[in-house]
């Protein structure tokens, strides 16, 4: 029988987008271990010091002046998938995705950022790609970007996502509701009181994770830790500082005069593992760490949300009560006492996050993706 071939296009321009790509090849390489698997990453098609600029303005906006990417999304958010502006941005690269394309001959093509799945659907719909195209839009709203009629498959995060690109015109049997796809790993049940012992944390306190998005972790960081750290009523705390190292250094005078256990780590590996033994998340709306939260049953604090997917992001997740949004430091200040003081209230919404999404998302993704192919194979 012949082997799987698959190529994958994901983008390094915030994390989600490779994370969800990174998931969809675990998951396949379960359900098809001899598969050959070729994952690209977007920004290796511009030139590197274009690539580094878009990056580096990317990243200079969303932690110094959000409102205005916010302004941008919405403005851009109902450009018209035949618009000129839209046309333009459908031949970047398209002679250098072929020649991979034409190269590499695989049976079928994953996009997880949305100038790729549009270039290739363009591709597909002037009958240049032979290939089906599998677009998996990681976050629980849709920007125009993501549209074209000609995309073979959407793997979308809920409903409301289906619902939206059917209004954009998308046919309904194209669009499958499998949640964002995350590592396996999330799927997997842990041993909570022996992570705990291992990162040397108690079992009898509630345990609260700070973490913050690729682009930095939360600006607020340290007041939050101090507001842990000196809680009157008992409380343990995990942070994640990433690759900031400013972050990281800053923390160890508090954590010395804490009144309450605060653990630092720099970047990690086992995110799913802290998720699995805290009770409550503290974070940025990225599309990615909303639905591995979700995944984990995980209640979450959504601190200042960056205008535009973030704040979608947010939106849905206030909606469906597995979370809730704070737009200030006071407003966080409240939150953590009051759900310190009302444990209750985060089992209510551990119990709506527990509903929320419909489990396996990668698992169903990728069989979703497989029965496309099976059916072309037939055809």
């Amino acid at each position: 029988m012949k082997e799987l071939k698959v190529l994958v296009f994901s983008a390094s321009f915030g994390n989600g987008h490779l994370r969800a790509a990174e998931a969809v090849i675990e998951g396949i390489r379960i359900q098809e271990p001899s598969a050959i698997i070729m994952h690209l990453d977007f920004g290796d098609f511009l030139s590197k010091p274009i690539n580094t600029m878009i990056k580096n303005i990317y990243g200079e906006i969303i932690n110094h002046i959000p409102k205005l990417w916010g302004r941008f999304y919405y403005k851009t958010s109902m450009v018209q998938p035949r618009s000129l502006s839209q046309r333009f941005l459908n031949k970047l690269g398209r002679k250098e995705f072929l020649r991979y394309i034409n190269v590499f001959k695989p049976d079928f093509v994953i996009c997880t950022y949305p100038t790729v799945s549009s270039v290739l659907a363009q591709l597909r719909y002037e009958k240049v790609l032979k290939v089906p195209v599998v677009t998996i839009i990681t976050d629980y709203t849709v920007h125009s970007h993501w549209v074209h009629p000609s995309v073979d498959r959407y793997i979308v995060a809920c409903t409301e996502v289906k619902d939206s690109l059917i209004e954009w015109g998308i046919e309904g049997s194209r669009i499958h509701v499998t949640g964002i796809p995350v590592s396996p790993k999330f799927e997997d049940q842990t041993d909570r009181e022996y992570i705990l012992s291992q990162l040397g944390l108690k079992s009898n306190l509630p345990t609260f994770l700070v973490m913050g998005g690729s682009y930095g972790v939360l600006k607020s960081a340290n007041r939050i830790c101090k507001k842990l750290a000196d809680s009157k009523v008992p409380v343990q705390a995990i942070i994640v500082c990433g690759k900031n190292e400013k972050l990281y250094h800053s923390l160890k005078e508090l954590i010395i005069q804490a009144r309450n256990p605060i653990l630092r780590l720099e970047y990690v590996h086992n995110v799913e593992e802290l998720m699995s033994v805290s009770d409550l998340i503290i974070t940025k709306a990225g599309g990615l760490t909303v639905s591995e939260a979700l995944t984990k049953h995980l209640p979450l604090v959504i601190y200042k949300p960056i205008p535009g997917q973030e704040e979608e992001n947010a939106h849905y997740v206030q909606k469906i009560g597995a979370g809730i949004v704070a737009h200030t430091e006071a407003e966080l200040g409240q939150l953590i006492n009051h759900f310190l003081m009302n444990p209750g209230e985060i089992e209510k919404m551990r119990e709506k996050a527990a509903v929320a999404l419909p489990g396996h998302s990668t698992e169903h993704a990728v069989e979703e993706m497989l029965q496309l192919v099976n059916k072309r194979m037939l055809a």
